[in-house]
């Protein structure tokens, strides 16, 4: 428990008060109050400033854990049969501007994510600044039948991003909101240049790995293929078992490659 509360690095309120105070500012907000997100995030502290922005702050020590963290993930890309191609950056004001960065990118293509408003520093600390979606239920808190609903449009949204060069990277069931019946997608992680056919496969491997435990196999696989062809769904397969060995994520990866496997023959049938 010790190892995990080191590895999570919330930043102490005491130094997040200037974080807080700039913030406030910036953004001309009277009152300056704090409400800490109960999110399980290793790589910042999540947090509301006066009901109205959604702030993120990364420290030294989670850019520190996002270092092991992108090691780990590229060891199981290299398990996986293919280079790694996850990016750390070196500092965390870094992180901060790439998810800006990513975020606006995604709004560029018409997807929902919260509104991106800037990034900055305050004493080496990464500040991200977005709109806060007060009302929102994330991909696990929903029931199947939602679930099944908004599949679909998961694989569109993905589709969309793979098909002008984004990836997420980081896709799982916390990182998928649901706000006024519309997904939104936070938390886009970076991807080397050039790898965007091996992210591609790894996201969509996350994205089956994250909807398999609600609706099954079959009807994941079903839905992937609104957006997927069968054999870009077989090279999504690759990375099954190691998404699956993610904290994460827990679902029947026999089962999908299974469903998977059968489209695949399907399809060169006809």
């Amino acid at each position: 428990m010790a190892i995990r509360r080191l590895l999570r690095g919330r930043v102490s309120r005491e130094r997040l008060n200037p974080v807080v105070e700039e913030v406030c500012d910036r953004y001309d907000l009277p009152d300056g109050s704090v409400e800490f997100l109960d999110a399980d995030n290793w790589l910042s502290t999540p947090l509301v400033v006066d009901d109205q922005l959604f702030v993120k702050v990364t420290s030294e020590q989670n850019s520190l854990v996002h270092a092991l963290f992108t090691a780990g993930r590229n060891l199981g890309a290299f398990s996986s049969g293919t280079e790694g191609f996850f990016q750390h950056f070196d500092t965390p004001v870094e992180m901060a501007e790439h998810e800006l960065a990513a975020t606006k990118r995604m709004r560029e293509l018409g997807l929902n994510v919260p509104e991106p408003l800037e990034a900055f520093e305050v004493d080496g600390l990464g500040v991200l600044v977005m709109e806060y979606l007060p009302a929102f239920r994330t991909l696990d808190q929903l029931d199947a039948d939602a679930v099944r609903s908004h599949a679909p449009a998961l694989f569109e949204a993905l589709a969309t991003m793979h098909d002008n060069g984004l990836a997420h990277g980081d896709l799982r069931e916390e990182n998928v909101l649901v706000a006024d019946g519309r997904l939104y997608f936070i938390d886009a992680t970076n991807v080397r240049d050039g790898r965007i056919e091996d992210a591609r496969g790894y996201d969509v491997a996350c994205a089956l790995g994250s909807l398999t435990p609600h609706i099954g196999a079959s009807e994941t696989v079903a839905a992937a293929l609104s957006a997927y062809s069968p054999e870009e769904l077989l090279a999504a397969r690759e990375f099954l078992d190691f998404v699956n060995i993610r904290p994460d994520h827990s679902f029947d990866a026999a089962a999908v490659k299974g469903e998977v496997e059968k489209a695949a023959t399907s399809s060169n049938g006809t």
